[in-house]
């Protein structure tokens, strides 16, 4: 038998066991079912040496609780950072040019869109822009053109079309 039909036989026939045992042991399915998984799938990376194990299925259930108990270990270890640290300080909500900005950035062709981004945000000359993108330096300063009018046009003082809205009054 090859190597991958006895993998298959060995997961067929114990899959759902590991499973239930999982539950059993997390008391949660969806943890249960994400331990099994990756457990098995070490095992498929290893499987010339745990086909060889005393008891490949006892190798999987080992490290599927291993990982349970490394994720328990981060969630505790989260919540005595946020203990000691305290809550995340309260963030502004985003300044509304910058939505309507990235809202309108949105409606413009892609290559318009990377060009006004990587010259106005990212600082990038015309000659450099061209370089990174592969496109002529006059490409670079129509798409520039036209991503600058593009933008003029959604930019209005309406702010109902530039947030997306349909620009009818509420």
């Amino acid at each position: 038998m090859s190597g991958e039909a006895e993998f298959d036989a060995f997961y067929n026939a114990s899959n759902r066991r590991v499973l239930h045992q999982m539950y059993a042991m997390t008391g949660n399915l969806a943890d249960a079912q994400e331990c099994t998984q990756e457990a098995f799938a070490r095992a498929w990376q290893r499987w010339k040496t745990v086909s060889e194990a005393n008891s490949p299925e006892a190798w999987v259930r080992t490290v599927a609780w291993r990982i349970a108990a490394s994720r328990w270990r981060k969630a505790k270890n989260a919540v005595t950072a946020m203990a000691r640290h305290g809550a995340p300080e309260d963030t502004a909500p985003p300044n509304p040019d910058h939505v309507a900005l990235v809202n309108a950035l949105r409606h413009i062709p892609e290559a318009q869109r990377r060009a006004i981004v990587l010259h106005h945000l990212v600082g990038m000359t015309v000659d450099e822009i061209s370089t990174e993108v592969g496109a002529p330096t006059g490409t670079i300063k129509a798409r520039l053109s036209r991503g600058r009018a593009a933008l003029a046009e959604l930019l209005t003082d309406d702010t109902n079309v530039a947030t997306g809205g349909d620009g009818r009054d509420q």
